[in-house]
């Protein structure tokens, strides 16, 4: 039922969702735009984009024609707003088509690129040709993606052994797999960090991997978000060192067969403060730092990592712990088994509570999930999750069934059955003389008789710690699996930014209209297509360009050509867009179109100077959007 009522939660949210665009930001907008045609050479270019970004020296770049860098100086915000990049060009610039390439980081950590052209005068033939692709698919990339997996791995670890320490059983600080669990677990976190904050500057710039030594690189790093990051979780990684080499001491000094040390209260708060502290690292720099509802997003991301870091990483802990035994063959008490499995229990909740919000934010629809790679994803790691809480039910019976066999009042039965069991049966043998204690059988020796028979109570507590340790397993292996889609996921654009990406190149792409429009004369040779390409195709100042193709596809050279526009609806124009003849092709570059909707345009070809046709098309002019 809970597992139930936690999958109906999730669907709900994700179908009610909706709203803005959230992390890993994309191009809205472009001036000039992509595609555009411009009379007289712009002064710079400029970006918009969903989200805050930033750029090195080299994020933007303006090609010429010849493959020619045309802005002198590297990007800035453009008028201070976060979510700009702008570059001034050169002061005179030949006609042909300008190619702008760029790569930015995007609020919560990943860098993004892209590129589009736009042109001067006309249209050339050549181009300065990009190299595309994620910005993720390079050497620097897929090592970082790695590293990221390390350093989940290794909070998870750290925290959720301390936990069980300080929390279910202290006695296992003393122990020698809990130490050396702490001990990889701190190492990974920051052999980890370290590596990931050398890559932070190839990674952002696309640089080479023997590049994450130059100094110049790692100091502009350490100033971004996320080196700021990274710098701070070295910091409480050290904290976190003397504290556990500190404590490690103390259960060093009861070594000697003396009670391992009460860890206060006090031991406790510092406990979850660094815990916190070190979560927050992750959350700061990552998708809950951007996008909707950053103030609730960052601490429900912090709960979940910890609630992660929790159930995993005390999974792991008590897997070992069962499969150890102390010198006199006592293991891990049943009380502490009972703990954990409360503790477990609450982290799971939180974490699908928290999922359930993070879901919601990041994909926001039921289409998403299936459409995008995020959904897709989310889908795989909610399946996972849900078979995760079917393994630990049978977790839980195993635990119940050993407490139970642990319980006082069980132990108490067994005594009495071990104590019926050791009266001597005698047959014609004298009656013990009278206030002898009947008991004084209980004081001969363990391996006498048949109270050698009272063992199988404690085979009884073995197959429940067998059972449990094999479910522990499993859903151990399973939660591996989720931390690795997770992390998986944190490197996933998110669906809603996906959404709006696509929204915004589809209002980009739908603003140019290219109209193919077939004419025939009647005669011979006087047939073919005249091709009119509109920019931005919205209300306003449009650029126009018109090619006539001859019947067989090449380039035709007519004495005049002539377009109107006329809005039939509102009884608007004709408006001339008085085409010019730019050798080659016609163009007009101040065409104002003052409405929007469907307006009807009239075109003449006249290929002779008594040979010519009007053809008709239609188009729809859309509303300037802000």
């Amino acid at each position: 039922m809970t597992v139930l009522v936690l999958v109906a939660a999730v669907l709900t949210l994700l179908l009610g969702g909706a709203g803005a665009a959230s992390a890993h930001a994309g191009l809205s907008g472009s001036d000039p735009a992509d595609g555009s045609v411009l009379k007289t050479e712009p002064q710079h270019v400029t970006l918009t984009f969903t989200e805050s970004v930033s750029f090195s020296d080299d994020s933007l770049r303006v090609l010429s024609p010849a493959n020619e860098r045309v802005n002198p100086r590297p990007a800035q915000h453009a008028d201070g707003k976060e979510n700009t990049a702008r570059v001034e060009l050169s002061g005179k610039l030949p006609q042909g088509t300008y190619t702008v390439a760029w790569r930015v980081v995007s609020a919560d950590g990943h860098p993004i690129s892209g590129a589009f052209v736009f042109s001067i005068g006309r249209p050339s033939e050549t181009a300065a040709v990009v190299t595309t692709g994620s910005p993720d698919d390079t050497a620097v990339g897929r090592l970082y993606g790695v590293l990221r997996h390390v350093a989940y791995s290794g909070l998870a670890l750290l925290v959720g052994a301390a936990t069980f320490v300080l929390v279910c059983w202290p006695t296992a600080g003393a122990t020698r797999p809990v130490r050396r669990l702490l001990t990889v677990g701190w190492v990974a976190l920051t052999a980890s960090t370290v590596a990931l904050l050398l890559l932070r500057g190839p990674y952002e710039t696309a640089g080479s991997v023997t590049s994450a030594f130059d100094l110049t690189q790692l100091g502009r790093a350490v100033t971004t978000r996320s080196g700021g990051a990274l710098m701070a979780r070295l910091v409480l990684l050290a904290v976190a060192a003397v504290l556990l080499r500190r404590w490690a001491r103390r259960f060093d000094r009861a070594d000697d067969g003396a009670q391992p040390p009460e860890l206060g209260a006090r031991v406790r708060q510092v406990g979850a403060l660094l815990a916190v502290a070190l979560a927050v690292t992750w959350a700061f720099a990552e998708h809950a730092a951007a996008g909707i509802q950053v103030v609730l997003a960052m601490p429900v991301a912090v709960l979940h990592l910890l609630a992660m870091g929790v159930w995993l990483g005390g999974l792991i802990t008590l897997l070992l712990l069962l499969r150890r035994r102390g010198p006199a063959g006592q293991g891990i008490p049943a009380s502490a088994i009972a703990r954990f499995s409360r503790l477990a229990f609450r982290a799971v909740a939180v974490l699908v509570g928290t999922g359930v919000y993070q879901s919601w934010r990041q994909v926001g629809s039921w289409e998403a999930l299936s459409t995008t790679s995020y959904g897709r994803t989310l889908v795989v790691k909610v399946a996972v999750v849900v078979l995760v809480l079917w393994v630990a039910s049978y977790s839980r019976r195993w635990t119940a069934r050993l407490v139970h066999e642990a319980s006082p009042a069980r132990k108490a039965v067994r005594v009495r059955a071990a104590e019926r069991a050791r009266v001597a049966q005698t047959v014609g043998a004298p009656t013990a003389p009278a206030g002898q204690d009947r008991d004084t059988a209980a004081d001969a020796p363990a391996g006498d008789g048949p109270s050698e028979k009272a063992a199988p109570p404690a085979s009884e507590a073995d197959t429940y710690r067998r059972g449990l340790r094999r479910m522990v397993t499993v859903e151990a292996v399973l939660g591996v699996v989720v931390l690795v889609i997770t992390t998986m996921l944190t490197g996933t654009q998110p669906s809603r930014a996906a959404d709006e990406k696509a929204a915004a190149a589809s209002a980009e792409d739908s603003g140019v209209k290219v109209l193919t429009v077939p004419f025939d004369m009647g005669t011979a040779h006087h047939q073919g297509t005249v091709q009119i390409t509109l920019a931005p195709g919205r209300v306003g100042e449009n650029t126009v360009e018109a090619v006539v193709f001859t019947g067989d596809g090449g380039l035709a050279s007519v004495p005049e050509l002539r377009l109107t526009l006329t809005q039939e609806e509102l009884g608007i124009g004709p408006l001339d867009a008085k085409l010019k003849n730019q050798k080659g092709y016609w163009a007009a570059y101040d065409l104002r179109l003052p409405m929007p909707g469907e307006w009807t345009l009239n075109i003449t070809i006249r290929t002779t100077d008594i040979d010519q046709v009007t053809v008709r098309e239609t188009v729809r002019i859309t509303p300037v959007t802000r």
